[in-house]
């Protein structure tokens, strides 16, 4: 099969990289206009190591860019991490169509951030979809799923690089034989139990320290390391990154802190209290919460 790789960053690379290993005719790449030229794109720029054609169009609607696409006489393409809309009628242009690679088990957390908010709403469980784009935001039929444990101490992290990454690229090239051998499904999504969530950002990341602490707990993880969950000291944002549950004696005033050591700042919810152990203060870089300056009996949101 002629392939396509849209994409972009560290995922849209692997994806390149493990199709290019098992020797796929790739031939051509897009990705996304360079943010900064002196900082390629890891996809843009393993592709021309390889000399294969790189497109970096502004827009996905532009007729000169879907005549570039038929040109390619693709046959399928593959999407590997796109934050572009990319229209139907450059969707249905290869032969066999368009893939696209999605980190949640779809329809649940549709949107760019869906990493984050299964992890910040308590979900024990997420995976990844291999699915048919169409003219909705993460609304085409499903090829492939995969699922994975949300662990009771995961980040945004950890779920992301030890598992979604390589389950994805993994996945990538099992739909790709899927396609090649005309088996691969199209499952209809089921609307009902759809959901979806915007960016997930700093606004969304504000801790409230009246609410349980295993909702805290949840944020901050669900926000490690990006956009990293806040709180505020002294009239400056503190950020709380690597985290822990903990307890906290009865009747605590909420944003407490109850005490300070080598483990970290305990710091008291509505129910419990939760360790910060890596913080970062405002304007400075990530460091033990021990090394803060945080001091027992302080309140912190206020």
């Amino acid at each position: 099969m002629r392939i396509v790789v849209n994409g972009q960053q560290a995922f849209g690379k692997a994806v390149l990289d493990a199709l290019l290993a098992r020797g796929e005719d790739v031939v051509a790449v897009y990705c996304a206009p360079d943010a900064r030229p002196d900082r390629p794109d890891p996809l843009k720029a393993a592709a021309g190591e390889r000399g294969l054609p790189v497109h970096q169009p502004k827009s996905f609607r532009d007729r000169a860019v879907h005549e570039a696409f038929a040109a390619l006489r693709p046959d399928l393409c593959v999407m590997a991490y796109v934050t572009k809309i990319v229209p139907s009628s450059f969707l249905d242009l290869p032969a066999l169509g368009t893939i696209q690679y999605h980190p949640s088990l779809l329809p649940l957390h549709r949107g760019p951030s869906s990493i984050n908010w299964p992890i910040i709403q308590g979900r024990t469980e997420t995976g990844l979809t291999i699915f048919w784009p169409d003219y909705g935001l993460d609304t085409g039929p499903v090829l492939l799923q995969k699922k994975t444990a949300i662990g009771p101490d995961d980040t945004l992290g950890s779920i992301y690089f030890d598992r979604l990454f390589p389950m994805g690229v993994d996945a990538m090239l099992e739909a790709v034989d899927l396609v090649r051998a005309g088996t691969a499904p199209r499952i209809a999504q089921d609307e009902t139990q759809a959901t979806y969530e915007s960016w997930c950002t700093a606004d969304d990341a504000g801790i409230d320290w009246s609410r349980p602490a295993a909702e805290v707990y949840n944020l901050i993880r669900g926000c490690n390391p990006q956009p990293g969950a806040w709180t505020v000291r002294a009239g400056a944002r503190l950020q709380i990154f690597d985290a822990r549950l903990a307890e906290a004696p009865d009747g605590a005033k909420p944003g407490t802190v109850l005490s300070v050591n080598g483990d970290g700042a305990v710091i008291a919810a509505a129910d419990g209290a939760v360790r910060a152990i890596r913080v970062r203060p405002d304007g400075g870089g990530k460091i033990g919460a021990a090394e803060a300056g945080l001091e027992a009996g302080e309140v912190l949101g206020t």
